[in-house]
C-alpha cells in the first residue's frame, strides 16, 4: 500500500509540474501576441496620424470610412474605428469563431487606444505621394506585426464572412468589393486624386503585410524528375548539406515508374543544384519554383511562428 500511495503522490505531482510549466508558457504567448498587436498597432497608427490624415489620404475598410467622416465632420478617428466596429461585433457573434471575435476586439481596441495616443504627432511630410508611398509602408509593417502575432482587426472581414455565406462571392472578393466603394465615395465627395492615392497606400501596404508575414528569404523548391535520384540526392546532400526527400512517380505517357528528387535550397545554392543534375543526368526534366517562407532545419526557426 505504502508503495502505491508512494507512486500515485509522484504521479499527481508530474502533473502539477507539468501544468505550471503549460500555464507559464501558455501565459508568456498571450503576453508576447498582445505585446505585438501593440507594437503593429502604435505603428498604423502613427502612420495614419502622421501621413495619411494630414494629407487627406483615404484608407480602406471601417479606418477609412472613420477617416472620411474625421474629413466630413472632425469626428476623431479612434473614437470613431471603436464605435463603427462595435454593430460589426455584435453580429460577428454567430458568424465568426470566438477566439477570431476575441482577437478582434483586442486588436480594435489596442488600435483606437493608439490612435488616440498619437493624435497630436507631428505631420511628416506634405507630400501626398511620398506619404501615400511611405504610410502603405509603415501601415503594413504594423498590421504584419499583428497578424504575425494572431491579431486582427476586425471591421469589414465580419461584413465579408456574412455576405460570403449569402451569396456566391469570397470573402477576399467582398472586402475587394467594400474597399472600391469606399474609394468611389472618396472619389464622389472629395476629389479623384484622394482615390488614387488611397489605392497607392492600399497597394502598398497590401505588399508590405505579405513581406511581413512571409520574411524576405526568397528560397527555390527544386523538384528533378531523374533515372539517377540517388546520386543526384547524394551528391545533393554531401556538397550543400541539404535535406533531401525521394518519392514515387508515374510518367503519365509513358506509363513509366519513376523517382522523384525533391530539396529546398537557398537562391545562391541554384547552379550547384543545376550542375549536379546535368552532371548525373543530363536527360532529367527539373523545375524550380519560389518559396516565400521555409521553417525548418537549416532555415528559420519555428520561434515567432
Amino acid at each position: 500500500m505504502d508503495e502505491r500511495l508512494r507512486g500515485e503522490r509522484f504521479f499527481e505531482w508530474g502533473i502539477r509540474l507539468r501544468w505550471r510549466h503549460m500555464r507559464k508558457i501558455f501565459t508568456w504567448q498571450l503576453l508576447k501576441h498582445f505585446l505585438g498587436i501593440l507594437m503593429g498597432a502604435a505603428i498604423v497608427s502613427a502612420s495614419i496620424n502622421t501621413l495619411i490624415i494630414p494629407n487627406q489620404i483615404a484608407d480602406g475598410g471601417v479606418t477609412g470610412i472613420a477617416i472620411i467622416l474625421h474629413y466630413l465632420f472632425h469626428w476623431p478617428v479612434s473614437w470613431t474605428v471603436l464605435l463603427l466596429n462595435l454593430p460589426l461585433f455584435v453580429l460577428g457573434l454567430r458568424l465568426v469563431g470566438r477566439k477570431f471575435l476575441a482577437l478582434s476586439v483586442i486588436g480594435v481596441g489596442v488600435l483606437s487606444v493608439t490612435l488616440s495616443l498619437t493624435a497630436h504627432l507631428p505631420t511628416l511630410t506634405h507630400d501626398t505621394l511620398l506619404a501615400a508611398i511611405s504610410g502603405g509602408v509603415l501601415s503594413g509593417i504594423g498590421m504584419g506585426i499583428i497578424f504575425r502575432s494572431r491579431g486582427s482587426l476586425g471591421g469589414t472581414d465580419i461584413l465579408a464572412v456574412l455576405f460570403a455565406r449569402t451569396t456566391n462571392f469570397s470573402v477576399g472578393q467582398i472586402l475587394l468589393g467594400i474597399d472600391a466603394v469606399i474609394f468611389l465615395v472618396v472619389a464622389v465627395l472629395f476629389r479623384p486624386e484622394m482615390a488614387m492615392y488611397a489605392m497607392i497606400y492600399m497597394f502598398i501596404a497590401t505588399h508590405v503585410v505579405d513581406l511581413v508575414q512571409e520574411g524576405l528569404s526568397h528560397s527555390k523548391s527544386v523538384m528533378v524528375v531523374t533515372t539517377q535520384p540517388q546520386r543526384i540526392a547524394e551528391e545533393i546532400m554531401a556538397k550543400l548539406e541539404r535535406g533531401v526527400t525521394l518519392f514515387q512517380a508515374t510518367g503519365a505517357f509513358s506509363g513509366e515508374a519513376k523517382q522523384v528528387v525533391y530539396c529546398v535550397i537557398n537562391r545562391t545554392e541554384l547552379s550547384q543544384v543545376k550542375e549536379i543534375v546535368h552532371d548525373q543526368d543530363p536527360q532529367a526534366f527539373l523545375a524550380i519554383s519560389e518559396v516565400p517562407e521555409v521553417v525548418g532545419e537549416g532555415f528559420s526557426s519555428w520561434k515567432g511562428h
